[in-house]
């Protein structure tokens, strides 16, 4: 898969007949994986290349830092979904003040016509685009019209009763309610980062745990999740708490992960961690021996969850 990054004189990638889906794509959540899917059919039927075009940063981060949501995926992490979902091509726009200032026409010219030479342009029913989000379906449809390049969008893609979406996700995720998010996504959320030395109080418990350093912004409620640890491409069951450690902790929000198999030396190495569900929130416990009994519990009840799910 080929990235490129737009800047005034870049080159233009010289791609035969661009089919371009265009978006932030924060999740690849199932709405996204159908545009994706999509472009991917459309690029196949003429012998072009399938492109996601996406800003980085996230264009919110730029213009109200203090209001920006948190994501779901790292930058990386996208590059890595795209990878995976068969895209040809990424295309990223660096994204900063004077960009959220061109208006839509010159967005098109510049970036669709100029830069990628665009076949097609697909998007999500409500996207916009350009100065203060002036640009419409509508007006993509119509510069698209003159300027030579075909223009569609999706509908909305439903989970029961509402619209999947990001927002939707995060407040899943917010609550909690992983393994609904994940239903949304397509797939478990998750989060990598480097283990790093904690304080060693698992250990004394007789649970030693991996002290996550996470990449990514954490999106769950704290709590206690049954999670799956992956770790140079093997996946162990896993159960893990993020949040205060209200019994032990010294206030600092930390995830921490336990194998359910074996005793692991983890520090230093890069681990995945995928969250499947939540069997708890956080409490406080009178003593040390109580929560020890308690941490055995909630791994009895994960590894009852891991022999009933289909993972």
């Amino acid at each position: 898969m080929s990235i490129v990054r737009f800047y005034p004189d870049a080159p233009k990638p010289g791609w035969p007949r661009p089919v371009v889906a265009l978006g932030n794509f924060d999740g690849l959540h199932r709405g996204h994986q159908q545009l994706v899917d999509q472009i991917r059919r459309r690029a196949a039927e003429q012998a072009g290349t399938s492109v996601v075009l996406i800003f980085e940063p996230h264009p919110p981060r730029v213009l109200r830092p203090d209001k920006a949501p948190p994501l779901i995926m790292t930058f990386d992490q996208k590059i890595e979904a795209f990878d995976r979902a068969g895209v040809d091509a990424v295309a990223a726009v660096r994204f900063s003040r004077e960009v959220a200032r061109w208006e839509p026409e010159y967005f098109v010219e510049a970036v669709l016509v100029d830069w990628l030479q665009a076949a097609e342009v697909w998007v999500g029913a409500n996207f916009l685009f350009g100065r203060d989000r002036a640009g419409t379906f509508t007006l993509l449809r119509a510069l698209g019209e003159d300027r030579g390049f075909r223009v569609e969008k999706i509908e909305p893609v439903l989970y029961k009763d509402f619209v999947v979406s990001s927002t939707r996700i995060r407040h899943l995720l917010a609550e909690g309610r992983v393994d609904e998010a994940g239903a949304l996504l397509g797939h478990h959320y998750f989060v990598d980062g480097e283990v790093v030395h904690g304080d060693g109080r698992g250990r004394t418990l007789g649970f030693p745990t991996a002290n996550l350093r996470a990449e990514n912004d954490t999106l769950v409620a704290d709590g206690i999740y049954v999670t799956m640890a992956t770790i140079d491409g093997t996946c162990h069951r896993a159960v893990t708490s993020v949040g205060v450690r209200p019994t032990i902790g010294d206030g600092r929000r930390t995830v921490e992960t336990f194998l359910l198999e074996g005793d692991h030396d983890l520090y230093g190495r890069r681990l995945r961690l995928e969250f499947v569900m939540r069997l708890r929130g956080e409490q406080r416990f009178e003593n040390l021996e109580a929560l020890a009994a308690q941490i055995a519990a909630d791994c009895r009840q994960a590894a009852t969850l891991f022999d009933r799910l289909p993972l």
